[in-house]
């Protein structure tokens, strides 16, 4: 399992039960994809260069265990469905503590945006074969392009 994000939690992500807050958990979620894209070369300035960036239709956070202030955290990324063309994804990640236990996982579900047209977007091909490198899960599905898109 490959992680994209380590790091601490901080005194302003706590919650009054003294736990990490709900949307800190969605935050993590996004540095880690963030980088996962960085890592395959889908670096913020190209897709920018192209108009383009990643936009969220769903997220799920199922929840298991707490974390607290000062844990140290590492948050996994792996697609779990896409289409060929990397034009609709899903993908998941898992949150786990400093002592190793899996605290939590996120569920996105997402595609691109033209950032100028504000209208889904199909990456270029050097850009989809960059992104369909992202690491994948054990149940990882292959999805088809519906006919009505």
């Amino acid at each position: 399992m490959e992680f994209f994000y380590k790091g601490q939690v901080l005194w302003s992500q706590i919650d009054s039960n003294q736990h990490m807050r709900h949307s800190a958990y969605a935050d993590f979620a996004a540095q880690a994809r963030i980088t996962m894209l960085e890592n395959l070369g889908l670096k913020l300035p190209k897709l920018y260069e192209y108009k383009i960036g990643p936009v969220l239709f769903r997220e799920e956070l199922i929840y298991l265990r707490e974390i607290g202030i000062n844990d140290l955290i590492r948050v996994s990324c792996e697609l779990i469905s896409s289409r060929p063309d990397g034009s609709r994804w899903a993908i998941r990640h898992e949150l786990y503590r400093g002592d190793g236990v899996k605290a939590a996982i996120v569920n996105a579900e997402g595609a691109w945006i033209d950032m100028e047209k504000r209208r889904l977007a199909i990456l270029p091909a050097e850009l989809s074969q960059m992104f369909m490198n992202a690491p994948r899960s054990s149940d990882y599905i292959e999805e088809r392009k519906p006919e009505s898109d």
